[in-house]
């Protein structure tokens, strides 16, 4: 006699959920093909600021005035600046410089916005009143003056720069953190969980932070952009990195005096402003529509 069939539905390993979950993430992003390629580019930029000043001929505050505002040309792919310095090595020392702010900047501002809008919004109370009324204040001014008037306070530098913009950001995660938090405290599972006798923070760490995590990285992602905006426009009103620093808005604010005689010297890194931040823009809004749970597979 023949063995028993075996039923296979029965071995089978059940699927983690959350496995699951990034899988179909994956999926949806995949077929983006405009977050793709604003992925793609945004890791370029991040290999090339790695090991771009390392393989760059050119020492980038070091120039020849013999050979200032020259156009573009094999020895110098972007010309050269005013002072005779090569553009190209100036563009590719500077996005490492915008990286580390945009960057540092949401992740500081994150970080802060977040613990404060999962302990207002899972607390409540007085402590939800007092947190957000302080987020409203800094809400009230527009980011880019709040950014001007902390950076005006604290004197120009890059570090200033990366408070600046973290604090101005810090709303903004504080709000959207608080309105998911509102809508996790009041699922059956968090119920259950408190019944069982969790303390409040293994609740808010493990239950309730990992469920409101998609909206953080939509936004952290979007915010990234904006930070590089905010910092290449204070450098470029001065109050940013100092000179001879590389950085792209100081950059771009050197070359507006050249604008008819020599306008490489604003083209090259403004459009690398606009393609770091078009690249995090497009990137950000493929992520929205990925991790959204109404859109289709």
């Amino acid at each position: 006699m023949g063995e028993p069939a075996v039923d296979t539905t029965l071995t089978q390993k059940p699927v983690n959920p959350r496995l699951r979950s990034i899988k179909i993430f994956f999926t949806k992003l995949r077929k983006n093909k405009a977050a793709m390629f604003g992925g793609f580019l945004i890791l370029f930029f991040i290999v090339v600021s790695i090991i771009g000043p390392f393989i760059t001929q050119y020492d980038p505050d070091l120039g020849d005035v013999k050979n200032k505002l020259a156009t573009s040309s094999s020895d110098h792919w972007f010309g050269t600046d005013h002072h005779g310095r090569d553009i190209f090595t100036r563009v590719i020392h500077g996005m490492h410089l915008t990286l580390i702010v945009g960057f540092s900047s949401v992740i500081l501002g994150a970080t802060a916005g977040v613990l404060l809008g999962i302990v207002s919004g899972y607390y409540g109370g007085r402590i939800d009143s007092f947190i957000m009324r302080c987020m409203d204040v800094l809400l009230a001014f527009p980011g880019i003056l709040l950014a001007l008037a902390i950076v005006s306070v604290l004197g120009g530098s890059t570090k200033n720069v990366i408070i600046a913009v973290a604090i101005f950001s810090v709303p903004v995660f504080a709000r959207i953190v608080r309105g998911s938090t509102l809508a996790a405290r009041k699922l059956e599972y968090v119920d259950a969980v408190k019944a069982l006798g969790a303390s409040d923070i293994r609740i808010i760490f493990k239950h309730i932070l990992p469920n409101v995590s998609s909206p953080i990285i939509v936004q952290a992602t979007l915010n990234i952009a904006t930070a590089v905006l905010t910092a290449s426009g204070l450098s470029f009103l001065g109050l940013g990195a100092q000179p001879p620093t590389p950085e792209w808005g100081a950059m771009l604010s050197d070359g507006r005096n050249y604008l008819f005689k020599a306008p490489h010297v604003a083209f090259y890194p403004g459009m690398m402003i606009v393609l770091v931040v078009l690249a995090f823009n497009i990137l950000g809004d493929g992520l929205r529509d990925a991790l959204d749970p109404k859109t289709k597979n």
